[in-house]
């Protein structure tokens, strides 16, 4: 991992703010999802408590609070190490996706409120592109800023908590990263992207469910499409997954 800067006065005034495992755990899960840390890489409490400069036990919460939202995993013997995703578990939370950002994009449409709206849109601005390498970490973010107020915007917190959980399980950052491999194809899918959210976002905003949820459908499947080209997931297992869920979706009961 890159060396980290020293602790500016601010940072250190915002750390004594909050409880110092939620800070330290927010400082982690950032990082994380900018993909400072790699997958399977081991996160060593004695080295984030000196670039903090904090004592080890509110180190140790952050990392159990990021074991159990999902990012981490806890290794017997061995310490927590960020989250490595097998081509099943990456399945799986694709397959949950199908299912709940249709689900969300159809609540939001029906019951988001004013100001949830203009927040999708402030955000939306932001990640106009043209976007360049060094902007990725905090697309990285925006991306999923934008997904989680969708979400929150549906009025349902069961749904959010359990969307909070797949989208924590699945593997935007490799995405994200296998893009600085292939930097010819950085403009086209984002620009892509940014056109879906902005569809998503009409309809929302427009108030019509039923384009909500196509929308929210068809990004999802492009990340499908993303996810085979970038990440080696075969096509007829995403495929399978596809024909499981979209029928139902694009027409509910």
């Amino acid at each position: 991992m890159p060396e980290e800067k020293p602790r500016t006065d601010e940072e250190l005034e915002r750390f004594q703010r909050r409880p110092l495992k939620e800070e330290i755990f927010e400082s982690l899960y950032k990082r994380i999802i900018a993909g400072k840390y790699a997958p399977g890489e081991w996160l060593r409490q004695e080295e984030i408590a000196s670039q903090l400069g904090v004592s080890m036990t509110p180190v140790r919460e952050a990392l159990d609070l990021l074991v159990s939202a999902g990012l981490a995993e806890r290794v017997p013997y061995r310490g927590v190490r960020v989250i490595q995703l097998s081509s099943a578990e990456i399945l799986e939370a694709y397959s949950l996706r199908l299912l709940l950002e249709p689900a969300a994009a159809r609540g939001a449409a029906e019951r988001a409120s004013q100001s949830q709206v203009q927040a999708l849109e402030r955000i939306l601005a932001q990640m106009q592109p043209p976007v360049t390498l060094n902007d990725m970490s905090s697309q990285r973010q925006l991306n999923r800023e934008f997904h989680l107020l969708v979400v929150a915007a549906s009025g349902n917190a069961l749904l959010a908590k359990v969307y909070d959980m797949t989208a924590n399980a699945f593997p935007d950052w490799m995405l994200y990263e296998a893009m600085f491999h292939h930097p010819e194809m950085l403009t086209g899918c984002l620009r892509q992207e940014f056109e879906e959210h902005r569809a998503l976002l009409a309809a929302v905003a427009g108030r019509d469910p039923d384009q909500a949820a196509r929308h929210a459908l068809e990004h999802v499947l492009t990340i499908g499409r993303e996810i085979e080209s970038y990440l080696n997931i075969p096509g007829d297992l995403l495929r399978e997954k596809e024909r499981q869920c979209a029928s139902e979706l694009i027409n509910p009961k």
